[in-house]
């Protein structure tokens, strides 16, 4: 039986309403518990925020919604229905993918779908390959999620179990890269199948394998878009919440948290209010909870790697593209090298390969009438690098701007009408440790049983919850990470 939070737990406090705060406080409400939930913004989301500007609604953190099923879940535990608070469009293509020789490829959930276009753009052996792989990305879903995902571990004793040795023998542990490449031969469905290693904070040489459950979970599972912007979740997840009982305090910024022999009594907000408790969440990045909350950070947080970061560039525009999907992703040349230069020389990348996500392809009431919202994200090294982004920000933003011109936005440049760049100094100004939006990174010591664990090492009734403890990083992710810091202190909620 995992370990649980001691001492009486009617009153529970959550910190942060980003969608691990949400998805807690809603499993914690469906046990009957009284509920707080605590936030500097107006708004809930937390990483997953919203920006209303000129006209146009912008989301600011995830553009790609997958695994719809686990927000349902999150609505379940109160007895509500996803389809009564949300509208989920699937989105087809999931991704276009645009190449250095000109070339593209479109990527399907619907795998007869996916190995016809795989045939008709490049030959029909790596359509048979592709199949292959979809076989073992679905068995690596099957045995990474019950045993090493969706639940509390205390111990690495805790992983031995006989889906252990059956990830083992399909290769879960060996290189993501090499794994994809023994099914697919063509560079170009490499690139689209391993790409996701970038969202754990690790280049797909050097991730495991068993992070191509990542591509399951959109290029076999499907990608959504709700109708509103990704902002809509969590939207509906405080609104459930709160017809349930819990409580919200919006623009309330905790500073820290008043202990006695152990326990957290209460939140103290920088208005000096003080907000008692009989148990905590904490949602904040792990790092910010423990060094501003808490006032100390254990060995173990202090010793992480954190993952690269990202400019990202919100661009309300006249110019529309035909040729574009709601996902593009623009792969350039170069690959091994440009992830050696983002990650190991911690440099700007010389060849950058970049999303472009255009909401508005699927939801036109985000922009005024006519108009096209782009959300433009170029991977870039964290703070650890020594790059001075506020000189740097202009320069940099130019550059993206002649990216996408030379990769098919023609004339980009003169259809811009607002923007919104976001740079690595930015998020950590956000609260984001290192300016690293996707936190720790999951290299093997990061990931699963050894990733910082969700009870707070000295305290007996503080749990975590978010991107920088368990199970990781990712929409999906940080939703089951709500329900298990929930489990720790109500117990199983399925």
């Amino acid at each position: 039986m995992p370990k649980r939070v001691k001492g009486p737990t009617d009153h529970v406090v959550v910190v942060g309403a980003g969608l691990a705060g949400l998805s807690a406080a809603l499993r914690l409400a469906g046990t009957g518990r009284k509920v707080t939930v605590i936030e500097r913004e107006s708004v809930p989301g937390g990483r997953n925020g919203l920006l209303n500007k000129d006209g146009y609604a912008f989301d600011t953190g995830p553009s790609v919604l997958t695994m719809p099923s686990l927000i349902n879940d999150a609505f379940n535990s109160v007895g509500e229905e996803l389809k009564d608070w949300l509208e989920l469009t699937p989105v087809a293509p999931l991704y276009r993918a645009f190449y250095a020789d000109g070339s593209q490829i479109d990527i399907h959930a619907n795998t007869e779908q996916m190995e016809a276009e795989i045939a008709k753009t490049v030959s029909s052996a790596e359509a048979a390959g592709y199949r292959r792989y979809v076989d073992f990305v679905t068995k690596l879903y099957k045995y990474e999620m019950n045993d090493f995902i969706d639940r509390n571990i205390d111990s690495p004793l805790n992983l031995l179990t006989p889906n252990l040795a059956r990830l083992i023998a399909l290769g879960g542990f060996r290189r993501l890269s090499p794994k994809v490449n023994q099914f697919m031969k063509d560079p170009r469905l490499q690139k689209v199948y391993s790409f996701q290693a970038m969202y754990a904070g690790v280049s797909p040489q050097q991730a495991l394998a068993i992070y191509a459950v990542i591509a399951y979970m959109d290029s076999v599972n499907g990608v959504f878009f709700p109708k509103g912007g990704m902002h809509a979740v969590p939207r509906a997840l405080a609104a459930a919440a709160q017809k349930h009982g819990v409580e919200f305090m919006y623009n309330t910024t905790a500073v820290k948290i008043e202990t006695s022999n152990g326990r957290a009594k209460a939140v103290i907000t920088s208005t000096g209010k003080r907000i008692e408790c009989d148990a905590l969440v904490l949602n904040p990045d792990l790092p910010v909870a423990w060094r501003d909350l808490l006032g100390k950070t254990p060995l173990s947080v202090k010793r992480l790697r954190y993952s690269p970061s990202c400019v990202t560039l919100l661009v309300g525009s006249s110019k529309k593209y035909d040729h574009v999907a709601h996902h593009n992703i623009h792969f350039g040349d170069s690959w091994d090298g440009v992830f050696d230069e983002l990650i190991k020389k911690k440099t700007l990348m010389s060849d950058p390969s970049v999303l472009v996500t255009i909401p508005t392809k699927d939801d036109p009431s985000l922009a005024p009438a006519g108009k096209e919202s782009y959300y433009v994200l170029f991977p870039t090294p964290n703070l650890d690098a020594d790059i001075d982004w506020k000189k740097q920000a202009g320069p940099y933003r130019d550059h993206m701007i002649k990216t996408l011109e030379d990769r098919g936005y023609t004339g980009f440049s003169d259809g811009i009408e607002t923007e919104v760049m976001t740079t690595p100094l930015d998020w950590q100004a956000q609260g984001m440790e290192r300016g690293a939006p996707f936190a720790s990174a999951h290299t093997f010591f990061q990931t699963g049983p050894f990733r910082p664990r969700n009870m707070a090492s000295g305290f007996e009734n503080i749990v975590f919850t978010g991107s920088g403890t368990q199970p990781g990083v990712g929409v999906p992710m940080v939703l089951i990470s709500g329900r298990l810091a929930a489990e720790r202190i109500v117990g199983p909620v399925k």
